[in-house]
This record gives C-alpha cells, structure tokens and sequence, in this order.
C-alpha cells in the first residue's frame, strides 16, 4: 500500500507560468549587465584619454627646459641707487614774459600823432634818441637780423604776432628788425588799417627805440625797419 507524501506547505508551481516569468528575468539582467559593461567602458576611455592628455601637458611643459638643458642662476651684480629725477624747473622767466604782457597791453587806440615823424619818409624816435639813428636806419647802416609778415592776419592776431616776436627778438639780443605791414591796397576802400596800428603797437613796445619806413628795395610803404634796445636796456 503506498504512502501518501508528506505536505511540504508550498503551494504547487504553476508549470504554465513558471517557465516564462523566469526568461524575463534573466533577460533583465543580461541588460543591465551589458549597460555597467558599457559604463565602464566609457570610463575607462575617458581615464585613458585624460591620462594622454596629462602626459602631453608635462611634455609641452618640459619642452624649453629640455631644448635649453640645464640651467643654472645668472649671479647678481652690485647695483647703484640712483637718485630720483629732480623736478622741473619752474619757468620763472615765463612766467615774468606772460606778467609784463599783461601789464604791456598794446592799444589800437594810442594816438602817435605827436610821436611820429612825417617828412619825406615817417619815422619815430623814443625821446633821448637822436635824429642819427634814423638817419643811420634810413641808410641802411643797420644790418637786418629778423623779420615778421603780418599779412593776411586779423587785427588781433597781427597784434599778438607783433608783440611775440618783438618780445623774443629783443631776449634774444637781436637789434634790428624789419616788420612787413603791408600798403592796405587789398583792404576795404584801400586803406592801410594795419600799418596805422602797426606804427601805434610799436611805439607802446618799450624795446623799440625808434623805426622808419623801410627802403623801396626792402618793402617801401609796406614795410618798417624797427632797431631794439640792447638786452638789460629798456
């Protein structure tokens, strides 16, 4: 007679679906085996990559101290302290120039009707200079060192010109100049406006000492041969 097999308290294996719940897993985790397969692949090649790239860095790095070879300190010479640069010298006598400017402000309205005089050349002599000077002047005796052309400038711009070059000429020790005025024919009704203001910023210049109308051959009516003060004479 045979025994009945003893209940082991698991329910009996469904054998239809047994079979096909066990293929999914296992395809499951082929997949997942392939995929950290694949991760570490990538790592791997990154870490390979990121260690060529370390090496070619420390041979760029090396590359000058490999062409050069060994070095060694350069040894350091004495050095000198050098003093500091002095400062800029202040422009004292720049600054007087600009001063007596101001104080020598030429007019156009000076009247030198009295000042002036008119025979058969105009000319001007400061008071306590004789009348061989002009004479001298007339004839030529005098040596021209310096000139100035106000043609075509502004009244004003004449003006300043004037006064600059006098100003320089005179610290310069120059003794004879000549001032190109012009004869006014290109002015409004042909009237010599410059030349009248050019004889009047003149005789207020206290550099000049006297001025007659220049030679024919050096300008005539246009023109006015100036003699200046010696340097330290005003």
């Amino acid at each position: 007679m045979a025994r009945a097999k003893p209940d082991s308290g698991k329910p009996p294996m469904d054998l239809r679906s047994g079979p096909r719940a066990g293929l999914r897993s296992l395809a499951d985790l082929k997949q997942v085996q392939q995929a950290l397969a694949a991760a570490r692949e990538r790592e791997e090649a990154q870490a390979t990559l990121r260690l060529a790239a370390e090496k070619k860095r420390a041979a760029e790095k090396d590359l000058f101290s490999r062409a050069i070879g060994a070095t060694e300190p350069l040894r350091r010479k004495a050095s000198v302290p050098l003093a500091p640069e002095p400062p800029a010298p202040i422009p004292y006598q720049h600054q007087l120039d600009e001063q007596r400017v101001m104080r020598e402000s030429i007019s156009d309205e000076f009247d030198v009707t009295t000042l002036l005089d008119v025979d058969d050349a105009m000319s001007f002599r400061r008071p306590g200079i004789g009348t061989d000077v002009t004479r001298k002047l007339r004839a030529g005796e005098w040596s021209i060192q310096r000139q100035v052309d106000l043609h075509g400038l502004r009244s004003d711009e004449a003006r300043e010109a004037l006064g600059a070059f006098i100003r320089t000429a005179h610290r310069q020790g120059v003794r004879c100049v000549r001032v190109v005025h012009g004869k006014g024919l290109g002015s409004p009704g042909k009237l010599p406006v410059l030349k009248t203001k050019t004889q009047r910023w003149l005789i207020q210049k206290i550099e000049v000492l006297a001025f007659v109308q220049a030679k024919p051959a050096e300008g005539g009516a246009g023109a006015l041969v100036v003699l200046l003060a010696p340097v330290g004479r005003q």
